[in-house]
């Protein structure tokens, strides 16, 4: 629009169409966070998966601090599972992220950084979801499969994104709200279980806190209770790769390291030898 040439009342109607549309596409999507409509509509989204597997999943690491801890206790367990990290994290503590592989578990994008999307930016979304894919790539040697954006707000340009990289979203069934401030391990626990379908559920949890505290302990604490009620009443804990989700159609299907048996399994399989 050149100096002096005036609005017309068309041209105004068809910015404000545009705008509203594309406000639309970028937050309607987002409503998938309300558990209600996802379990109904989009159980695959849910991460309802085999209906005797527990996918067990971790976000915001790797972080020194705490996510060593996390993998202790899994080792003791016995159990792998699917971290979701953020590439700027990974790019700081790589060899951290190869240890979580090295270990048996299953590295998945949950973005670069943990921003919320409040305005639409299809080109800022496909650049960080594209960018932490990579970084998982160079550290595990595999293509992800999996994508949650941060705070499970999946807007339109992160739902593109995800299609652009061959990535398939994945949220959750229950979640600890181990992040809170006052979060105990047995309200952790309790919460979870409280959520629990009973038929393929997916659990978010956090090996890592971005508030700098040690909000990380309680779900570490409760972790081997958890796991353990869950194996008592019939169910098999493990990683995303196990619980029988279809991944994008350009996810790599090849053997990944989180087929290989955890070290108690390969320990028991050494000895059998």
């Amino acid at each position: 629009m050149h100096p002096g040439h005036p609005i017309t009342l068309p041209a105004l109607r068809a910015s404000l169409a545009a705008t509203a549309l594309a406000a639309t596409a970028h937050i309607v999507p987002a409503g998938t966070w309300l558990p209600g409509l996802r379990r109904t509509f989009l159980p695959t989204l849910t991460g309802l998966g085999d209906p005797d597997h527990v996918a067990l999943t971790f976000d915001d690491g790797p972080d020194p601090r705490s996510t060593p801890h996390f993998l202790d206790v899994l080792d003791g367990l016995d159990t792998r599972a699917t971290f979701f990290v953020m590439g700027e994290r990974l790019a700081e503590h790589p060899e951290l992220g190869r240890d979580i592989v090295r270990r048996g578990h299953e590295l998945a994008v949950h973005g670069w950084t943990h921003s919320r999307p409040w305005l639409p930016a299809p080109g800022r979304d496909l650049r960080e979801v594209s960018g932490a894919a990579e970084e998982v790539r160079r550290i595990s040697g595999v293509r992800p499969q999996w994508y949650r954006p941060p705070y499970g707000i999946l807007t339109g340009g992160r739902w593109a994104a995800a299609r652009r990289c061959g990535l398939r979203p994945v949220l959750w069934s229950a979640w600890g709200k181990d992040w809170t401030a006052d979060a105990t391990p047995e309200g952790v626990l309790e919460t979870v279980r409280g959520q629990l379908y009973g038929v393929g559920d997916t659990i978010l949890l956090h090996d890592a806190d971005l508030s700098g505290s040690d909000r990380w302990r309680p779900a570490l604490a409760m972790l081997p209770e958890l796991v353990g009620g869950l194996r008592a009443s019939g169910l098999t804990v493990g990683p995303l790769a196990h619980h029988g989700l279809v991944p994008h159609a350009g996810a790599r299907k090849a053997p990944e390291p989180w087929d290989r048996p955890g070290p108690a399994a390969a320990a028991a399989d050494a000895a059998r030898a």
